[in-house]
């Protein structure tokens, strides 16, 4: 995609879920624009793989779980000792297990798909946009997925924690918008990570999710990568409350 760049030289920025997938692939672009980077997940040693790959003095680790709001309230707790302010927040942490029916879901796996996805983008959202509030200014990108806008077999309870990303990203915009802090989203379709491997590693199942794609591909990490850089960044100085669907046009057709 050729050296794109977005501002962001020095920006202190937050990766929810930066240790791999599509969160590293975002953190390794936000280096490469000379911001300074916060990653967090829930193993460290996950954390120091992912901090030794990206090689760089600017980029600070911290475990957390973002699903528990203890654990996020310390997270901000120690990133505000260390930087005077939160510029960018990515919410990337998302997980999905393949799940039956509503009807036959146990309640168990409803409870950790939705806190993951959806509770654990709240609480995020919320302990960084004080933040920004008090400041005046911040940009919060949410990773929302098009199973939200679209029911897929085995992927409900993700479809829905995933609609309610999307109504978060809009309701927080316009409350926080008169405070300088913008909220988007992109909801990308299927992305060539380990998230979503054993569908794209299925040859005939990702010949099938091909025929979808009217650009006749799955999405690559840095497809995703470079929306959420443009919706953090001040290029989009004039947008908030959006969503930005990266899928190759699955949806339009």
């Amino acid at each position: 995609m050729g050296d794109i760049t977005y501002g962001l030289e020095g920006k202190i920025a937050v990766v929810t879920g930066g240790s791999r997938g599509i969160g590293l692939e975002i953190a390794h672009e936000l280096v490469r624009q000379k911001a300074r980077v916060v990653i967090c997940g829930r193993k460290q040693e996950n954390l120091d793989a992912a901090a030794a790959e990206l090689g760089s003095e600017n980029v600070m680790t911290f475990q957390a779980h973002i699903a528990k709001e203890g654990e996020v309230e310390e997270l901000f707790r120690r990133i505000m000792e260390a930087y005077p302010g939160i510029d960018i927040l990515i919410n990337n942490v998302g997980m999905n297990l393949m799940t039956p029916a509503i009807p036959d879901t146990d309640f168990t796996m409803w409870q950790k798909i939705i806190e993951t996805n959806l509770n654990g983008t709240y609480l995020c959202s919320r302990a960084a946009s004080r933040v920004m509030r008090a400041q005046g200014r911040g940009a919060i990108v949410n990773v929302s997925s098009i199973a939200g806008r679209k029911a897929s077999p085995a992927m409900g309870i993700y479809g829905i924690a995933k609609a309610g990303v999307e109504m978060l990203t809009r309701v927080m915009a316009s409350e926080l918008a008169q405070s300088g802090v913008r909220v988007n989203a992109v909801a990308p379709g299927m992305v060539r990570t380990d998230f979503s491997k054993p569908f794209w590693s299925n040859p005939d199942l990702c010949s099938h999710i091909v025929k979808t794609i009217p650009l006749g591909r799955i999405a690559e990490p840095m497809d995703v990568v470079h929306p959420v850089l443009f919706l953090a960044s001040e290029a989009s100085a004039f947008i908030t409350g959006q969503t930005i669907l990266v899928d190759g046009g699955a949806t339009a057709v």
